[in-house]
């Protein structure tokens, strides 16, 4: 047997050096930040906060110990500011997140005993027997910027 060079393989790829890979990462971050909309960032951080909020609602199985109802309703009241930015493009998949927010808000108003967070805030309100309606927002019937809880 002689020795050869090693000829390079059809399938691999010649050696980047570190400033070549370096150019290609900022060129294809370039190139996904010209592409990325601000809508699809808002879309992806209510969902970030609602499946926070599901851990911190300790809804999903293993999370019990992190229930944190002030934690919760800081992910109910960021979701629920971002999605009325954006509702309105959201088109069918509204609903899923509509419906992921009120199983949050439902979830907090059993973890806080339908009674509001620090005791007192925002005092008693509504009719005996809890026949209290949710606080509705000026204009075409849009939910107030306060989480709505029964009994408060």
């Amino acid at each position: 047997m002689t020795d050869q060079p090693q000829q390079p393989q059809p399938d691999q790829q010649p050696q980047m050096s570190e400033d070549e890979m370096r150019a290609a990462y900022e060129q294809q971050l370039e190139e996904q930040l010209r592409n990325l909309r601000v809508e699809d960032v808002v879309v992806q951080t209510i969902v970030t906060l609602i499946n926070l909020g599901g851990r911190r609602a300790g809804l999903a199985p293993g999370t019990e110990a992190e229930r944190d109802p002030q934690q919760l309703r800081l992910a109910i009241e960021g979701a629920r500011a971002l999605l009325g930015l954006i509702e309105s493009e959201l088109g069918p998949d509204g609903a899923a997140i509509r419906d992921a927010l009120s199983q949050l808000q439902l979830a907090y108003a059993q973890l806080s005993g339908g009674a509001p967070e620090g005791g007192g805030e925002g005092g008693p309100g509504g009719t005996p027997g809890g026949g209290q309606t949710p606080p509705q927002g000026p204009g075409s019937g849009q939910p107030a910027s306060r989480l709505w809880v029964p009994g408060q």
